[in-house]
């Protein structure tokens, strides 16, 4: 059971209650960096994409940051065990609010997504970490602004961590950055819409994370089971949630088998 939330600022604060929190970032963005040294992306919009010969579909990761923060060169190493699986991975990037609103992110992530897909042929999986795990989620919804023809390439959405039911959110200071209105945070949130039945949903959260998190995936796992062809939650032990992210990083691991495994 969750326990009673008396701080909602700090319920959704994560640096600070994992070991050397802060220094993430700075960790993610040297990987990143290194990453790119070694396999130069394309540039798309504002994106990211890696292209192998001949790709088996298009692996799409969208970055977390509470909306306001990073962007894709902060994760270009969440591309990595994709592409050694020989999949293109796009890591798109949106405009981050105040300026950008949530809305505004998703069509801009869509319109990448369409522009890689153009490019790519094949199954698309779609991913995120956070805030990037709404996005994700927010595009398979009924109303998603992904084309008839793209959106029937959507095999599969792996939200990490994600954040569904944006109402709490109004209860902190992000409210005001983030345009979270009571019309907005219900028009936004995953929750409130169905998701397109065609394709497998499989929700992913650390074990160690924050309980709101926790309760986020279970609670759209939920909410839309028995709508996609199939729906699964994963809780990964030992993972908060500054590295749930890392088994991207790794072919084999079970995050990247659940991203691009047996489409």
């Amino acid at each position: 059971m969750i326990p009673q939330v008396t701080d909602w600022d700090d319920a959704y604060a994560n640096a600070p209650h994992i070991p050397g929190g802060a220094g993430f970032p700075d960790r993610w963005a040297a990987e990143a960096g290194a990453f790119r040294d070694r396999h130069p992306p394309a540039t798309l919009g504002l994106g990211e994409l890696y292209l192998p010969d001949d790709p088996r579909g298009l692996a799409v990761i969208v970055h977390g940051g509470y909306w306001m923060k990073f962007g894709p060169r902060w994760f270009s190493h969440l591309a990595a065990g994709a592409l050694a699986r020989g999949w293109a991975v796009l890591l798109p990037g949106y405009t981050l609010a105040p300026a950008g609103q949530l809305a505004t992110m998703r069509d801009e992530i869509a319109l990448q997504i369409a522009g890689a897909a153009a490019r790519v042929p094949g199954p698309i999986v779609l991913s995120g970490h956070s805030a990037g795990g709404h996005l994700a989620a927010r595009l398979i919804c009924a109303d998603t602004p992904l084309p008839d023809e793209i959106m029937a390439r959507v095999a599969r959405c792996v939200p990490i961590s994600g954040l569904f039911d944006l109402r709490a959110l109004r209860r902190t200071a992000m409210r005001g950055d983030l345009g979270l209105d009571d019309r907005t945070a219900m028009l936004e949130s995953p929750l409130f819409h169905e998701p397109h039945p065609e394709l497998s949903l499989h929700v992913w959260v650390g074990a160690d994370e924050r309980p709101v998190f926790l309760q986020q995936s279970r609670l759209i796992a939920d909410a839309w089971a028995g709508i996609p062809r199939e729906t699964r939650l994963t809780v990964e032990p030992g993972r908060h949630h500054m590295d749930v992210v890392a088994g991207l990083t790794a072919a084999e691991h079970p995050l990247t088998e659940a991203l691009v495994g047996a489409v």
